[in-house]
């Protein structure tokens, strides 16, 4: 599926480190601003240990995980919605994806400048957030004038976007994002078409340093930014990039090793590429033979149909029917026949929501 994450933030705040560990794309990354200036659009692989299970259980001759992309935007800075910096460039390629995910400055380097000339995290945010909500007030506004005239006319489709730009332009006066207005379900496709930069969900990063990502519960920067993302119903994913950046570079045995040297369960990267996945709203089913185990990206909410044609549009057009079984009741069972003989796998028609973790054999005929 094309869905897309923006990585967002200052300038030297981490994102291009950041990025160059998530693709392994090699962005440029200097201590200056605007070294990125064209985005960088890379494929990351999300990491699921459902698939390792499925391959060691199925055996099959090759395994693909599913991905999806994450854009690396040039650096924003004060005044970007008026065009100061590159900001109308960046504002533009902020408003191609689908969610953001917002790199916060959280540790303390001499020789790294950063561009307001101290280490304030929820100061870059109120930066970065207020640039938006200023590009899409100035998008809103004009709308509203356009808009208004065919709603004067009592033009029904006008009248409902009015009511829609109007409820949007009172929480952008109050610098409040977008997505924190209350629509109806009407409403809220009427608000979809607006494409407003400050309707994407969010998603912050909290960056430190290399002697703290063992245990970041004693940065006083990170605690500042989960307290605000916390009143933006935002998650917050605390990693270290120059350190996630080296370890990019390592094979899997090598990773496990310097992950356990660092006291880390878990790659913080691993841990963002899932956060922004959900973020994303998106959910993964499988596909598991003797040929091939997949993940394929599905969106919350899909039906049998739908994803099919994720695989091809011939499945979607001659649907039949979907052989399903969850990944929990496959795994307990041992095999698909295994599962069959339990009654775990089902039928499923045009109607049925695929949900996460399902393993389907799609029947169709074209």
């Amino acid at each position: 599926m094309a869905l897309t994450a923006g990585i967002v933030g200052l300038p030297n705040v981490g994102k291009s480190t950041l990025f160059n560990a998530i693709t392994k794309a090699g962005a440029e990354s200097a201590n200056y601003p605007f070294c990125t200036i064209d985005p960088n659009v890379g494929i990351v692989e999300v990491p699921d240990s459902r698939l390792t299970k499925l391959t060691e259980l199925v055996n099959p001759k090759k395994t693909v995980p599913t991905a999806f992309e994450f854009t690396d935007i040039a650096g924003i800075v004060k005044g970007a919605s008026k065009g100061e910096g590159l900001g109308n460039k960046f504002l533009s390629h902020i408003r191609e994806v689908d969610a953001i995910v917002q790199v916060v400055r959280c540790f303390e380097d001499d020789n790294i400048t950063h561009v307001s000339g101290k280490v304030d995290p929820l100061d870059d945010i109120d930066v970065i957030n207020l640039e938006l909500i200023l590009a899409d007030l100035e998008a809103v506004d004009k709308r509203i004038a356009r808009v208004g005239k065919m709603a004067k006319q009592r033009d029904k489709d006008s009248l409902a976007e009015l009511t829609v730009l109007e409820l949007v332009k009172e929480a952008l006066e109050e610098n409040k994002p977008a997505r924190t207005v209350e629509f109806t379900e009407d409403q809220q496709r009427i608000a979809r078409h607006l494409h407003l930069l400050t309707s994407k969900p969010m998603l912050y990063v909290s960056n430190v340093g290399e002697d703290e990502i063992a245990d970041p519960s004693g940065n006083e920067y990170v605690k500042r930014v989960r307290e605000f993302a916390a009143q933006d119903n935002a998650e917050v994913i605390v990693v270290c990039a120059k350190i996630e950046e080296e370890i990019s570079e390592l094979d899997e045995e090598e990773k496990a090793m310097f992950l356990q040297e660092l006291g880390i369960e878990e790659s913080g990267l691993d841990q963002l590429i899932r956060a922004t996945y959900n973020l994303l709203g998106l959910a993964t089913y499988f596909t598991a033979g003797v040929q091939e185990v997949r993940a394929w990206t599905f969106r919350h909410g899909m039906k049998a149909p739908q994803c099919a044609g994720v695989i091809h549009t011939d499945f979607e057009r001659g649907f039949i029917r979907a052989e399903t079984v969850s990944y929990e009741d496959l795994i307990q069972t041992g095999s698909m026949t295994a599962a069959k003989e339990a009654g775990k796998v089902r039928l499923e028609g045009k109607e049925y929501i695929v949900k996460d973790g399902d393993v389907i054999h799609f029947r169709f005929n074209v």
